[in-house]
């Protein structure tokens, strides 16, 4: 089974323009995630796919691998999807550009997914972490998922789901952490879908799989996870880095 990684890189974010090149540590965000993904030693290939000029170049001075996009793509899944067919692979990662600190076991646990469906039931895989602080629970910037007993999605949400009404019951919340992995026809066909009523408004491309009609495979990791929507998530992220918090080639 082969298996590419590709990094949706957007420069013109609306909630934190230009993350991708502001610096997290002596590098850029973009190039940390990069490197982390690579020295995770789990992908036959690992791409950037940008609509940049300024990551674009950024990267080929570094001498990493990047493809140059001139679609008006609407989420990174359909900039991904535009070289799919690049790609002599059975699955297909999206990483996103703006969560530098995905775990390599948790990734790992992806890639086992698909190796263990030997009928191919599943199509998309996505991870899910819980969610420890309440103000994750309550942002807008964190993307909750709720999953079914078989631990499907069955809706993501920037609203707290599910909506504790009587405020009488506990429950652990779930946050998504932005990684995909898919089979690569069903990108395509993903890819070629346009977006969605529900994708639209909540601005969360999962949902379009979903309507799809696409069950998603969510699987847990304990790793904490910082994406970097705001400045300061960048703060925190650079205190991660400073303290040596994380070890992407740690052991499994």
């Amino acid at each position: 089974m082969k298996i590419s990684a590709l990094i949706p890189a957007r420069y013109d974010s609306i909630r934190f323009p230009g993350k991708l090149m502001e610096k997290l540590g002596n590098k850029t965000v973009i190039q940390q995630t990069y490197e982390s993904v690579l020295n995770s030693k789990l992908f036959d290939e690992v791409s950037v796919v940008t609509d940049s000029e300024l990551i674009f170049n950024d990267l080929k001075k570094n001498n990493l691998n990047v493809l140059y996009s001139k679609t008006n793509h609407e989420c990174g899944t359909d900039r991904i999807a535009e070289f799919s067919h690049k790609f002599d692979s059975d699955i297909i990662f999206n990483v996103q550009g703006d969560e530098p600190f995905i775990d390599k076991k948790g990734l790992k646990a992806l890639i086992n997914i698909f190796k263990n469906d030997t009928k191919n039931k599943i199509q998309v895989a996505s991870l899910m972490t819980p969610i420890i602080d309440n103000k994750e629970v309550l942002s807008s910037n964190v993307v909750k998922v709720i999953v079914d007993n078989h631990n499907f999605a069955i809706y993501f949400s920037r609203h707290s789901i599910p909506f504790n009404q009587e405020k009488n019951h506990s429950y652990n919340y779930l946050k998504h952490i932005g990684v995909y992995a898919f089979r690569k026809n069903s990108l395509k066909k993903i890819g070629n879908y346009g977006l969605t009523k529900l994708e639209s408004i909540e601005k969360i491309e999962a949902i379009r799989f979903i309507e799809m009609g696409y069950r998603i495979k969510m699987v847990m990791t304990d790793k904490k996870s910082i994406g970097i929507d705001t400045l300061d998530d960048l703060k925190e992220a650079n205190e991660l880095i400073k303290d040596n918090f994380y070890d992407y080639n740690e052991d499994l």
